[in-house]
């Protein structure tokens, strides 16, 4: 579709009082699911991370990579393990999340950053001692990290630089231990600590459906506190229960706004940001 130049002016100033709300405003946006695996909607994705950076917004990526452990585990020998829904980490695979997340698909996106005109940096939960973990249950789950604490120095400062922080989701201990975090977490306490104006977590499902088979039940807005209602209803299950925690410990610890969008929809992050409508389900 091509728009006619008045068009497109109109366009800019529809944007305008958006791009003014979230001027000089941090968003955290959690990346991950089939906007990380198809080319396009990544390509889409970091087309919205640059423009949104461009425009003032300050933008923090933070990101998993399931698939790419998923080929990384099998390459290795190693046999992937789910534990309530966890990866279970040994030791070994430990070290393979690290050099997956914190290496290869770190620098891939930090790179994609770059050709979209962007200026990324990419760090991990073990730089500058940003997430400090213990063992989440070592028995059952292996090396896989409850957060202890998140110190956001270091994102603050490449922030303060003009920089796109990109962040993948392991951590560490004292004693050097290196963690496999829960990328949902990871992000909203990441979002918390930096007081953010907004989390924005990227799924593969449309928003909250007060029906899982029908999309056109999308919740548009929902209260923190009907959660438990609708948990006990069976409406929010499965792979829902933890995203759904993860955006209710965002606004817990003092995001502003916090939504769960669909990553399969092109444009989605700008869709909610700088648009009236939005696509997905916000917490209030």
């Amino acid at each position: 579709m091509k728009f006619s130049n008045e068009e497109q002016a109109e366009i800019l100033v529809h944007a305008l009082p958006y791009i003014q709300k979230y001027y000089g405003k941090t968003i955290v946006v959690k990346y991950g699911g089939n906007a990380m695996i198809d080319d396009n909607l990544k390509q889409s994705v970091m087309q919205d991370v640059v423009l949104l950076s461009l425009v003032g917004v300050k933008v923090v990526l933070v990101h998993g990579g399931g698939p790419e452990i998923n080929t990384a585990f099998k390459a290795y020998g190693k046999e992937t393990i789910k534990v309530d829904g966890l990866r279970y980490t040994d030791r070994d695979g430990a070290d393979i999340v690290q050099m997956v997340l914190a290496g290869k698909v770190n620098k891939d996106l930090v790179k994609l950053i770059g050709t979209k005109g962007g200026k990324a940096i990419g760090l991990s939960g073990m730089d500058g001692g940003m997430i400090k973990c213990k063992f989440k249950n070592k028995d059952k789950y292996g090396f896989v990290g409850d957060i202890a604490e998140v110190n956001p120095d270091v994102i603050m400062t490449a922030l303060d630089h003009g920089y796109i922080p990109v962040i993948s989701t392991v951590g560490t201990d004292e004693d050097g231990n290196s963690y496999n975090i829960n990328a949902d977490t990871a992000a909203a306490r990441i979002a918390g600590a930096l007081k953010a104006e907004a989390f924005i977590a990227v799924t593969d499902i449309k928003g909250l459906l007060r029906d899982k088979n029908d999309d056109s039940t999308l919740i548009h807005e929902i209260n923190v506190s009907e959660l438990k209602t609708l948990e006990k209803q069976g409406i929010i299950d499965g792979g829902m229960i933890p995203k759904v925690e993860c955006c209710v410990e965002a606004r817990r610890r003092g995001v502003n706004k916090v939504f769960i969008i669909d990553g399969r929809v092109p444009h989605a992050i700008l869709i909610e940001v700088l648009t009236d409508e939005g696509i997905g389900t916000m917490f209030k």
